[in-house]
């Protein structure tokens, strides 16, 4: 079954056009084992031409030109994949880093030309399995349009599944109104998608330098990284009722695993290992010591192997407690597993089965799903992957609120929304949203 991408500003075709070249490489590597996975990778992301070329299922809107330009010139230069001729839309006029400019401007001013857009790609699909939007949440067309285009999407294809892909700004700051474009954008996403994917540009960013040893990180650094660890949970992969076959609906499968419960929505991704690539050369891995460590990774809410908590555990059943300050245990709701690599099947995942784990009101045998393939994902000969939904974005959650809030009680950069159509009470609404969210998330022990 094949997905259906949907690229949006900048950042959102900027990490596209990396997973879609992460994906194309891996489905292109030789080996008669891998037939079969190719096959299926090909099909979910790609249609072929009649001359054989294979063109992305993807989508790429954005307010401005440059760089849907420059990642089809990518595409096009690697001589293995490219973009569809006419699967893009672009203006010369961005939406200024301003939420409101994009979903109340430019998202219903270009609603006919992008939704006839995504109409055609769905129809090259035999089997759609589903849309994947990707945007940052930090600027204006991602946030903006981004949400904008969901809202089509779902008016359109109320019964399929759609799944956003967010990249989370950093701390410090991109755009001086960025918490507010977030609120906007995560609180209407939240009534839209089945499920929403978060990157934190910071975590990445420490993957990067402390990981990958890269001295002067770059945004194609910290894209490749969101990319490889995306790429890793959508490639084909087995589940324990597929019977051998790589054709169920991927992103079915992910939502049913992991978003069950309209609260919870929000999905936090880590990957081992992450190396550079002259590290690789000399670096084995077991499937005992690489599931030891992510646990622990899960438990105690570190994204990246290195600097783990070794000291949190998992609390008794009286222990339990929903506060936002309490020890650094990391309680799921659910969590997905997705190993793959030589010797896959002997790999012991017991521990995550673990009642601890998860919220008392869920049981571990339905909060807990694995996938395995065989087939080494991008050079790395064993790896794992684990999607959560947990209180791990809760803490980042919870401190862009209270940053937006501040900026909202006084009234600093209100009536640059105001004068395109947004209103107070739509931020009050948003807040409110997503003070149950955080709510929500805080009390799941």
């Amino acid at each position: 079954m094949s997905i259906v991408t949907v690229q949006l500003g900048q950042c959102g075709n900027q990490v596209g056009h990396e997973l879609f070249d992460i994906i194309c490489s891996d489905a292109q590597e030789g080996g008669r084992e891998r037939k079969v996975y190719n096959t299926a990778s090909c099909e979910r992301f790609f249609h072929r031409t009649a001359h054989g070329d294979l063109i992305a299922r993807a989508v790429l809107v954005d307010m401005e030109p440059k760089v849907i330009n420059q990642s089809i010139t990518r595409a096009a230069k690697s001589g293995r994949w490219r973009y569809g001729e006419e699967s893009h839309f672009s203006q010369k006029q961005g939406s200024g880093n301003n939420w409101a400019n994009g979903y109340c401007v430019h998202g219903p001013r270009h609603r006919d030309v992008v939704e006839e857009l995504v109409r055609r790609e769905v129809e090259r699909c035999d089997r759609l399995a589903g849309l994947m939007a990707m945007m940052s949440v930090a600027g204006g067309t991602g946030s903006g349009v981004g949400t904008y285009v969901t809202q089509c999407v779902r008016d359109i294809y109320p019964k399929s599944f759609i799944l956003n892909h967010l990249t989370w700004p950093y701390g410090t700051g991109e755009v001086i109104v960025q918490n507010y474009n977030s609120v906007l954008t995560l609180a209407h996403l939240y009534q839209l998608s089945d499920a929403i994917l978060v990157h934190e540009n910071d975590t990445v960013h420490k993957i990067c330098g402390q990981l990958l040893n890269i001295k002067h990180i770059s945004f194609g650094d910290v894209n490749g990284v969101i990319a490889h660890q995306l790429g890793s949970v959508l490639q084909p992969a087995l589940t324990a009722d597929s019977h051998g076959a790589y054709s169920r609906n991927p992103l079915g499968e992910l939502v049913s695993a992991l978003a069950c419960h309209p609260e919870y929505k929000l999905l936090s991704v880590c990957t081992i290992p992450q190396m550079s690539s002259a590290s690789m050369a000399y670096s084995a891995f077991s499937w005992p010591g690489l599931l030891k460590h992510l646990r622990q990774m899960l438990v105690s809410n570190t994204k990246m192997e290195e600097g783990i908590d070794w000291q949190v555990r998992p609390p008794a059943g009286s222990e339990r407690t929903g506060s936002l300050t309490g020890p650094g245990f990391n309680t799921s709701l659910a969590n997905l597993l997705i190993l793959r690599g030589k010797d896959v099947y002997s790999a012991e995942t017991a521990g995550f089965e673990d009642p601890g784990l998860y919220s008392s009101w869920l049981p571990s045998g339905e909060a807990f799903n694995s996938w395995k393939s065989p087939v080494p994902f991008n050079k790395y000969a064993k790896s794992a992957t684990l999607v959560s939904n947990s209180r791990a974005l809760l803490r980042p959650l919870d401190n862009m609120v209270g940053k937006a809030w501040n900026m909202f009680a006084s009234r600093a950069y209100i009536h640059q929304y105001i004068k395109f159509g947004i209103s107070e009470e739509d931020f009050l609404d948003s807040f409110a949203s997503l003070e149950q969210v955080v709510s929500s998330y805080s009390q799941l022990c």
